[in-house]
């Protein structure tokens, strides 16, 4: 049995990062544009980006997506997630929206 941080798992993440001196949309923007870069499957929708990938690599880029906000001028922040995991079989997001697209 493949070990469990090495699964695809789907994880919604919404960051809302808080600052009395930075835009919040701003400071979103620049963890969106990480999620873009980081090469894992992605969807952004308008209250969380899912991302699809291995579960090990999703939590971490989850980590540098709070990190993000931290250096674009967040004092605090609240981070919501989502996770949709299988024992045995990977969770893609084609499985949960394609008949609708």
């Amino acid at each position: 049995m493949m070990e469990f941080k090495q699964k695809i798992v789907n994880v919604a993440v919404q960051v809302l990062p808080m600052s009395k001196t930075h835009e919040m949309y701003d400071m979103v923007d620049a963890a969106i544009e990480l999620i873009q870069k980081s090469g894992l499957k992605h969807k952004v929708t308008p209250f969380e980006t899912v991302i699809e990938g291995a579960y090990g690599e999703v939590m971490e880029l989850v980590e540098a997506v709070q990190q993000a906000c931290y250096n674009n001028g967040a004092e605090n922040l609240l981070c919501n997630l989502k996770i949709q995991s299988h024992q045995v079989e990977d969770v893609t997001i084609e499985d949960k929206v394609a008949k609708y697209e």
